[in-house]
């Protein structure tokens, strides 16, 4: 067991690696897998290894530890699997930096990713995260890379995946394509440019002019331009359609086409087409069979020549043909070149200054150029219907319906997945060509050799590109437990309970995994498996003026940092350490010292998870406010002091709870029945919020019940028991005490795990008079009991709630808080008498009175101020009155009671308002108009009274 010094408790949180250490080597996380135990599973989403976690991470792990330590508690047989991604190009960015041979990049990587792993490892750890470390996996082991080959061979047999050409999106700084959802876009300043298209011979535009003007605003295009196109409504170039104009520079003829895409207002209302570098004009050259040229490499240089990708009975010679100054040189440097040819032509009419929308690749900020090339493709479409046909029919659920659309949107307008990446650094794709070009696929040269029967003269060489991250991310439910071994693991626990997602991933990653998932894994009647039930898509967490945290803003918080906390002179290191421009670190500087005045204080796992859960909710922008994280400080500190309060309790009295339950047969009085009710409401309530996922409810349901009816009020009222209950008193109060502190550990361990494991050692100790060897963790989470309900308790409790607030207020507003008064009880129900008389000592000491008395209705003493309290009276003394306080208190009273009569009666006297208002309107107006009165006469018989 433990050991514990309610002395460390100010400083637990350096004890927390040790209590985690406790958990993972007694083997707490792993799943016990009983047959009469339901099993759940929930698989982490994998973190790439590019680096540390950051606190977007450990929001969705905290509240995926929360659902699995919750469900653990249920009885269930749990599975929190954990690993990392490859993360292909985002990886490649990092690790390019330096410059070795592709073979000793692969094997730095793979030591890089050792090193990252272990950080991401003991920051899973640091946050208290329950994974069955046994089971960690990591997308590019050898079972996986299995798996994956696997897969891809499946699909091409199947004539799924294809290779074919096709136009594609391009990182022309890592020569790559990248994937369309990848693309993003900007505004930015940038220049249109009208250029002289010269016209065949004698043809003349209808201003009689031997050319026509085109708008671009890529000027380097020019040389893949295969028509011009206006629209068929323009009375400007009617005489244009169907002849041809030349591409300057080099003389290649075109047809000028129509189609009603153009916007006539735009431009010159002509625009060139260039399919072999824009999915607008590809989509028109389809329409019109048109021509398509491809005149840029991989790595954004002009090509000696183009390339010709359709079959159109073209001159080749003619069409290819690409300038030799403009050969071979960067796409922006060939740009600059052909601009000057053609002013120094007189074919440059003009350039403005416009806004553009630039499509561009958020990890490197490069422009992306579509290019022609041979790629990998998956037929998307095939695996979609099943996807699509799984959330319908509601196998799969989105939790959030709102995403439920932008899920159907997308798979219904699905295109085929470009799957291949030129890197060096993901899954080589397992397919083999021979000198003609033909494709083998297989595991292995020898198994396709073997196959095939091909020769050993014959050379066979392996494609060198790698899959897409995302294909082999895409897998991750099923690969990861054990397929395509048929692995007890497998079977257990697929499909998984939840997987909880970033909407920004939900095309990415979660659709992918329906689809491939389903179109692999069957059950035994052949139906197919879905890889999840439950979809959880998380909030993005921003920062205080809503921005999306990241790098490059500064921004960025590492979880660590909160836990253990950091200097501000370190923190501000930390933050501007890639960054680059001068003005964006004295932004940074100036951002950080006004979010934070000093240094982040150490807070520990306990109360991060607090916070992160409490701020967790199903908006898309989750904002970070730290001053919330004081307030879990101070809630962690009020559960503390709780616990103290119980421990020095114990001490006083040496009591063993199980004595009371013996010999007293349960009896408890009626403060300790209360408590024990609103517990057991708050059970049901927190359960409600946590089987519907809301942490954020929950959190505040715990919080509530704590911090107020726990704290402020039951424990105050323990206080007052400790030094003047009887004896019965006292007992049924320390066992009510342990009772429902022992229950609250349980029900918020799943939220704080690591004070709550190391009190709750302690607690079991006093309860059972043992050691006791086991875990929190494992013990059964509180269940509602719907015998526990006492209407008559609750209300009399509340009665009494309600006098004690009421008399500290009334007490405050008299300026007479700290003097002890006698007060009169005047015309008291025979009930509430009882109730007074029962708890006298309660009503005074919790309200510092001398003396409670009850008087009858004939005794009442004109020398005490009367007050209303819940339909009863209470008389003070006026002796201890400030008159002068008093009577200002009871004018403004009267004004604000005229200001309500005065409104009434313009409206009684109103004729318009009387005629078009419903009768009973009216008539509650009128009730209103005499309560308003009655009450302004008493405390004009109060002035008179005072004065």
């Amino acid at each position: 067991m433990l050991k514990f010094n309610i002395n460390t408790l100010n400083n637990f949180k350096n004890k927390e690696k040790k209590i985690y250490f406790f958990w993972e080597k007694n083997g707490y996380f792993k799943p016990i897998q009983q047959i009469n135990k339901k099993n759940f599973c929930i698989i982490i989403p994998p973190p790439n290894i590019t680096g540390n976690l950051h606190i977007g991470h450990a929001l969705q792990q905290i509240i995926i530890d929360i659902t699995a330590r919750y469900n653990r508690m249920k009885g269930k047989n749990v599975l929190l699997k954990v690993g990392t991604d490859h993360a292909g190009i985002a990886t490649q960015i990092i690790m390019s930096k330096k410059k070795y041979s592709n073979n000793i990049l692969i094997q730095k990587t793979m030591l890089w990713k050792k090193k990252i792993v272990n950080i991401i490892n003991n920051q899973i750890r640091r946050l208290g995260i329950s994974v069955d470390w046994n089971k960690e996996i990591f997308t590019m082991d050898h079972n996986f890379s299995i798996a994956v080959k696997k897969i891809f061979i499946n699909l091409f047999k199947k004539k799924i995946i294809y290779k074919g050409k096709k136009l594609v999106n391009c990182n022309i700084k890592l020569n790559t394509v990248i994937s369309d959802l990848e693309v993003k876009y900007k505004i930015t300043k940038g220049y249109i440019w009208y250029f002289k298209y010269p016209l065949e011979k004698k043809l003349k535009t209808i201003n009689g002019k031997p050319y026509i003007i085109v708008s671009t605003t890529r000027p380097e295009t020019i040389l893949g331009d295969t028509a011009l196109a206006v629209n068929p409504l323009d009375e400007r170039y009617k005489n244009l359609i169907g002849k041809k104009a030349i591409v300057p520079l080099i003389n290649r003829y075109i047809p000028i086409i129509s189609d009603k895409y153009v916007n006539m207002k735009k431009g010159t209302g002509c625009v060139k087409i260039t399919p072999g570098h824009d999915f607008q004009d590809y989509e028109i050259a389809k329409k019109h069979k048109l021509n398509i040229l491809n005149i840029l490499s991989l790595n954004g240089k002009i090509l000696n020549k183009s390339i010709i990708i359709n079959k159109t009975k073209i001159n080749n010679n003619f069409l290819t043909f690409i300038p030799k100054k403009f050969r071979n040189i960067n796409l922006y440097n060939a740009r600059k070149l052909i601009i000057l040819n053609l002013k120094l032509l007189g074919l440059l009419n003009k350039v403005k200054i416009c806004k553009i929308n630039i499509p561009y690749n958020d990890k490197q900020n490069i422009i992306i150029e579509p290019i022609f090339t041979d790629q990998w493709f998956l037929k998307s479409q095939i695996l979609s219907k099943n996807a699509i046909n799984a959330v319908k029919e509601k196998k799969i659920k989105f939790l959030q319906k709102k995403y439920e659309n932008m899920y159907f949107g997308w798979m219904k307008n699905i295109q085929d997945w470009c799957i291949s990446r030129q890197l060096w650094w993901g899954h080589r794709i397992p397919a083999w060509y021979d000198k003609k070009g033909k494709i083998y696929v297989g595991n292995n040269e020898i198994e396709i050799r073997k196959k095939n029967l091909i020769k050993k003269n014959i050379i066979l060489k392996q494609d060198n590109d790698v899959l897409d991250t995302w294909f082999s991310s895409s897998l991750w439910t099923f690969v990861s437990l054990g397929w395509p071994k048929k692995t007890k693991t497998l079977l257990y626990f697929h499909p998984t309970n939840i997987i909880f997602s970033g909407y920004d991933i939900i095309f990415f990653w979660i659709a992918r995994m329906i689809m491939l998932t389903m179109f692999f894994i069957k059950k035994k009647n052949g139906d197919s498996q879905i890889p999840f039930k439950l979809i959880y898509i998380t909030g993005l967490i921003c920062d205080i003026n809503k921005k999306k945290m990241s790098k490059s803003k500064g921004n960025i918080i590492d979880p660590i940092d909160i836990i253990e906390g950091i200097t501000l002179k370190n923190l501000i290191k930390k933050r501007i350490k890639n960054i680059i421009n001068k003005k964006n670190i004295i932004k940074i500087k100036k951002k950080i010292k006004n979010q934070f005045s000093k240094n982040i204080k150490s807070y520990g796992a306990d109360v991060l998870r607090l916070f992160l859960s409490n701020i967790s909710n199903t908006n898309r922008c989750i904002l970070l406010n730290f001053k919330k994280l004081d307030k879990c400080q101070n809630f962690y500190n009020k559960f503390l002091n709780a616990y103290k309060f119980i421990i020095i309790y114990y001490k006083q009295y040496n009591y063993n709870s199980n004595n009371y339950k013996k010999n007293n047969n349960n009896y408890f009085f009626l403060f300790d029945r209360y408590i024990q009710i609103k517990l057991n409401i708050m059970i049901k309530d927190f359960c409600i919020s946590l089987n519907n996922y809301r942490f954020d409810i929950a959190i505040n349901i715990l919080y509530e019940f704590i911090w107020n009816d726990f704290c402020n009020w039951y424990i105050e009222f323990s206080k007052i028991i400790l030094k003047y209950g009887n004896l019965n008193e006292k007992f049924s109060n320390y066992y009510t005490l342990f009772y429902i502190f022992e229950k609250l550990l349980r029900i918020a361990h799943p939220i704080i795990p690591f004070i709550t494991e190391n009190i709750w050692q302690i607690i079991i100790k006093i309860i059972n008079n043992k050691n006791n060897n086991n875990t929190i963790m494992l013990k059964s989470f509180p269940k509602y009991n719907i015998n526990i309900y006492n209407k008559k308790d609750i209300n009399n409790l509340i009665w009494i709630k309600n006098i004690i607030i009421s008399i500290r207020k009334i007490k405050i507003e008299m300026c007479i808080k700290k003097k002890k008064i006698n007060i009169l009880f005047y015309n008291i129900e025979k009930e509430n008498i009882k109730l007074i008389n029962k708890n006298k000592k309660f009503i005074i000491k919790m309200t510092n009175l001398k003396k409670i008395k009850i008087l009858s209705k004939k005794k009442k003493n004109p020398l005490f101020l009367s007050k209303i309290i819940n339909g009863n009276e209470i008389l003070l003394p006026l002796k201890f009155i400030n008159k002068n306080i008093e009577l200002n208190y009871i004018k403004k009273k009267i004004k604000k009671i005229n200001n309500k009569i005065f409104k009434i009666k313009l409206q009684l006297n109103n004729k318009k308002f009387i005629n078009k208002a419903p009768k009973k309107i009216i008539d509650k107006k009128k009730i209103f108009f005499i309560y308003l009165n009655k009450n302004k006469n008493k405390l004009i018989k109060k002035i008179i009274i005072l004065k």
